[in-house]
């Protein structure tokens, strides 16, 4: 039985889908791995959907209690795609969160499809940074993903990172030259708008 392997040791080890049996096998732990796991991600990318973190911190409530109802009715079966799964459902309840309501005009609800239309791209252009992101050494990313994602002040990086200020902006920097230089390497086109 998979609950003997969810030992503090080993619950790192454990895959998404592991985790998941474990969560529908009454292991709260399970989920609260899988949630520690992917909060980040999952967060941001609600935040840079709606550009409130009120807003940001609801959806993202909201989003997790769908995922815990969509498993325990039985209804996932996304095997070990844990993250993309959860992503399409933080991306299909913003988007419906958003959309045109009923009794509106027709300009508010032109306004909401446009709205809606700007989301959409930012969720390719945010999926093509984080993709650059990725690729870049982990002081650097983690400088990158505070800063950017989590609205962190360099003194708050730098104190929770335990570096200097100078250390964190040096980081920042190196960030960006690396990203603007895969970005001319690949040849990619950041802005679709």
């Amino acid at each position: 039985m998979l609950s003997k392997l969810l030992t503090p040791a080993k619950a790192g080890l454990l895959t998404e889908q592991e985790l998941v049996q474990l969560y529908l096998e009454g292991s709260e732990k399970a989920f609260e791995i899988l949630l520690h796991r992917h909060k980040r991600k999952v967060w941001s990318h609600i935040y840079l959907l709606v550009r409130d973190r009120e807003i940001a911190d609801d959806l993202f409530q909201d989003v997790f209690i769908k995922v815990v109802h969509t498993l325990k009715s039985g209804k996932y079966n996304e095997e070990g795609k844990f993250l993309p799964w959860v992503m399409r459902i933080a991306h299909e309840h913003d988007v419906f969160a958003t959309q045109a309501q009923p009794g509106k005009n027709i300009e508010q609800q032109l306004v909401n499809v446009q709205n809606i239309e700007q989301q959409l791209v930012n969720v390719q252009i945010d999926a093509d940074v984080r993709k650059l992101i990725d690729h870049l050494p982990e002081e650097q990313r983690e400088v990158v993903i505070m800063r950017t994602y989590l609205n962190m002040s360099f003194k708050e990086i730098a104190d929770l990172t335990e570096v200097s200020i100078n250390t964190a902006l040096g980081r920042m920097r190196y960030a960006l030259i690396n990203m603007r230089k895969m970005i001319k390497h690949h040849d990619l086109a950041m802005d679709r708008a």
